[in-house]
């Protein structure tokens, strides 16, 4: 029934392609929800909890600046884990890698509840903890590329709708994570969440992984990186270029470059935006007199309507293009970035409210959603994991660097903030309007390099 791109056939998707388009999509979403509850919890605790757990011996501020700073190690991990994985998954297959991701975040998070305090183990119980967060990032940094092609490369048809429920998975997991932790907040005293009831979320993590390994089992590997396989296996067994393959990273810079560039240049400002929507203006608001949990319930019921955005604008993107869709967003977060600021300054907790709902639900998913299947279409079939992962991971460093960015720059006032925010929009708009559009493109060829190279067929002897 479904043939590859060298008209051979896909026995497991031949029989049942909607089944394997079902669990694919179901796989990606669980374990984008499961990698960021837990990689989000961690930015949370990191906020409210650890500097008083892991760094109380230090003065209040030096210890909440050490306390985020172990948070900022995950986020600079993260291209080593798409670099890493990349380069096995566009190899040896997605499945294989995803399973290992979502098993070392699910164990690191699980040991993070697990870890001893610095009464008990001195100074080793910090530096622990850093590492963890480090196996956190690594992780996280392979899932998403690997996660977003098992539903692109299944899809037929609406592959940008297909593939944003990993991009979905995001928002959903700080549902989650926010939701758990408020609620062992409100169970316990002030004493008992500090020595342990911020561990229960972190445990809890165990059965998360067992639920989504469970599914991620039943998924196949996909058709198009299995037809890609089979090619390059029979190429070598006719002799040609045997074993003169590149390596995927030097694949994706020497066919890719300006893909490359693109994309970390088209993402950037989606990912500024999201450090600013669920990091620093949270934390702005909190300085302007809100309480805490009026500020993490603005974020929360914003969260609950990116996922709805998300998949939306993904959608969208199917019909009209990615390059409107990531464009028309990019325009308006330009123009929110002004208003955010001055909302939040009225002191009201419904303007606070719409401010933060109007950031993540509506404008930030129209820049967010899109990206997961306009970087799946930027790369060839056996550098893709590679090329999105880089591309994905690096634009998304400025999702922790823009809150220290932003909080330096508040000494001057919040209309440089806005400005930067501004900047990095227009980066993304002439990146987006020198990207080729590709909702159209047929993943099994070769894409071209920004549109100005010349398309290759065979993309598994370059």
């Amino acid at each position: 029934m479904t043939q590859g791109g060298d008209g051979t056939r896909s026995p497991e998707r031949s029989a049942h392609p909607a089944t394997q388009l079902r669990r694919a999509v179901l796989s990606s979403y669980l374990g984008s929800v499961i990698e960021y509850y837990d990689f989000l919890l961690y930015a949370t605790a990191s906020a409210v909890v650890f500097s008083q757990v892991f760094f109380a011996n230090l003065d209040p501020l030096v210890g909440t600046i050490a306390s985020l700073g172990t948070f900022t190690t995950g986020y600079l991990a993260r291209p080593l884990g798409g670099v890493i994985f990349g380069h096995f998954g566009d190899r040896l297959g997605r499945k294989q890698m995803l399973v290992i991701t979502m098993t070392m975040m699910g164990v690191a998070s699980t040991l993070i509840g697990l870890l001893p305090t610095p009464g008990q183990i001195g100074a080793w119980a910090p530096v622990l903890l850093v590492l963890l967060r480090v196996v956190q990032g690594i992780a996280v940094g392979g899932e998403w590329g690997g996660a977003v092609l098992m539903s692109a490369e299944h899809a037929k048809t609406r592959r940008g709708l297909w593939a944003s429920f990993t991009n979905a998975g995001a928002p959903s997991g700080m549902v989650l994570s926010t939701v758990m932790l408020t609620l062992t907040n409100a169970l316990t005293t002030e004493d008992e969440f500090l020595a342990w009831g911020w561990r229960v979320p972190f445990l809890l993590s165990v059965v998360l992984l067992a639920v989504g390994l469970f599914v991620r089992m039943k998924v196949t590997e996909t058709p198009v990186f299995a037809t890609a396989e089979q090619q390059a296996t029979t190429g070598k067994a006719a002799g040609k270029a045997a074993g003169a393959e590149k390596p995927p990273f030097v694949q994706v810079l020497r066919n890719h470059p300006r893909n490359l560039a693109l994309a970390v240049g088209v993402g950037f400002s989606a990912f500024v935006a999201q450090g600013t929507l669920t990091t620093y203006l949270i934390a702005y608001a909190v300085g302007e007199g809100f309480a805490r949990q009026t500020v993490l319930n603005a974020l929360t019921i914003s969260s609950v309507g990116a996922i709805a955005g998300i998949i939306g604008f993904s959608a969208l993107s199917d019909r009209v293009g990615r390059r409107p869709v990531v464009l028309s967003g990019a325009v308006t977060m330009a123009v929110l970035g002004f208003v955010l600021f001055p909302l939040v300054n009225t002191g009201s907790a419904v303007l606070l409210t719409v401010a933060v709902v109007l950031g993540q639900s509506v404008v930030h998913p129209a820049m967010y959603g899109p990206l997961a299947a306009l970087y799946t279409e930027m790369f060839g079939t056996r550098a893709r994991y590679t090329g999105a992962s880089l591309g994905y991971q690096m634009a998304g460093l400025g999702a922790g660097v823009a809150p220290p960015v932003f909080a330096a720059a508040s000494a001057v006032g919040t209309v440089l903030t806005s400005t930067l925010i501004a900047a990095c929009c227009v980066l993304t708009v002439v990146c987006i309007l020198i990207t080729k559009e590709s909702h159209r493109n047929d993943l099994a060829h070769e894409p071209e390099d920004g549109g100005r190279g010349r398309t290759r067929t065979n993309p598994e002897t370059v």
